[in-house]
């Protein structure tokens, strides 16, 4: 039997604490990523991002989905904060809230696994 002694030295030891991450990032990034999960709301967050803001008749259009179904996902999207809506007369515009999530589908578009 071998037992193998080394020795690091504390800032190692902090380096290595920060990198590890915590429950609750695990958990928040879980939540992001379930709610991003889906077509038809990455899709969403890619034309929000490419066009700044958008109505609901502008998306289902541009989305090629039931205006029942969209509302559906636009909804639960600025629920969970993703999104804002600011209403203007009888028109509702959606907006990224998070910028960032752009940046999601672009790192994960990257990977190279098995479909």
């Amino acid at each position: 039997m071998f037992i193998l002694l080394f020795s690091i030295s504390q800032s190692q030891m902090e380096v290595a604490t920060k990198s590890i991450l915590k429950k609750e990032q695990l958990e928040k990034t879980a939540f992001i990523l379930k709610t991003i999960a889906h077509p038809t709301r990455l899709g969403v967050i890619c034309l929000l991002d490419k066009k700044g803001r958008l109505t609901v008749n502008e998306l289902c259009e541009l989305t090629d989905c039931e205006q029942s179904l969209l509302s559906h996902h636009l909804s639960n999207m600025k629920i969970k904060g993703l999104l804002k809506a600011e209403r203007e007369g009888q028109n509702i515009y959606y907006s990224l809230r998070e910028k960032q999530l752009m940046r999601i589908i672009e790192v994960i578009d990257g990977c190279n696994c098995n479909m």
